[in-house]
């Protein structure tokens, strides 16, 4: 009876062990996210990515904003050791100005390149964006294209819809109704007011590889992964406790 408990417990851990292992890697994409973003507001977004492969650096990440619904002030923020440059295009359609007057030209990739050795393998970089207004849709796809040290480039372009899984999945923001304050919240109030110029220009800033050295891959899934870990790992508990029960059970 020892024999076989024994042998139960094992291939539980061994089972839970795996799934520990692989979740993480579910989660290593290139994700965005941005506190308050709301329609109409101003807010700064992060894109995460983090480097997959065990060998080569990341050593580039262009980003593709939206050219149906433009974000007419984009300001990257300065980061040590990567430079960034905003691509300005025309607009397939004029659109109205915050301030007033018509928009014809807007920022719609920004494209971070590595000055000094870009993210290594088991790293991951934080690139902030400050911009607004927030068009009045739903959900935000920006497709972005990771370039590695060897050349390899992949690219994260799917867009997949709410609850469905992409192989490749495009940075997804989704974006809440306005509330009326026009700023989106605390982020759009601390960043929005340097933010606010029309798309007027194309430029350089400094990009930033803030949080190299996460030994976890990409930390956006880090959340959802604790909860299913912390889950399975219960569920297994609970199925030893079973199989003890009925191998302690008298025979008949």
């Amino acid at each position: 009876m020892r024999r076989l408990l024994g042998l139960a417990a094992a291939g539980i851990v061994g089972a839970l062990a795996l799934l520990v292992v692989a979740a993480p890697a579910a989660h290593a994409h290139v994700t965005v996210g941005a506190p308050a973003a709301e329609a109409g507001g101003y807010t700064v977004l992060t894109f995460r990515a983090p480097t997959e492969s065990d060998t080569e650096s990341t050593v580039g990440l262009h980003v593709h904003l939206p050219t149906d619904t433009p974000l007419l002030s984009v300001r990257v923020k300065p980061v040590p050791g990567w430079s960034a440059q905003l691509v300005e295009t025309e607009l397939p359609e004029p659109v109205d100005g915050p301030h007033g007057g018509t928009v014809t030209h807007a920022v719609t990739e920004i494209v971070w390149t590595a000055t000094d050795g870009g993210l290594g393998p088991q790293e991951f970089g934080e690139f902030s964006v400050s911009v607004g207004p927030l068009p009045d849709v739903d959900v935000l796809f920006f497709p972005t294209v990771q370039t590695y040290s060897d050349g390899r480039e992949v690219g994260w372009v799917e867009q997949a819809a709410a609850g469905t899984e992409a192989k490749l999945p495009a940075p997804r923001l989704e974006i809440a109704p306005a509330t009326g304050d026009g700023h989106g919240g605390a982020a759009g109030d601390a960043e929005g007011d340097a933010g606010h110029a029309d798309a007027a220009g194309t430029g350089s800033a400094g990009g930033d590889a803030a949080g190299a050295g996460s030994a976890g891959g990409d930390a956006g899934g880090a959340p959802v992964t604790g909860l299913a870990i912390a889950a399975l790992v219960a569920a297994g508990l609970a199925l030893v406790v079973s199989v003890v029960s009925v191998l302690r059970r008298p025979r008949a």
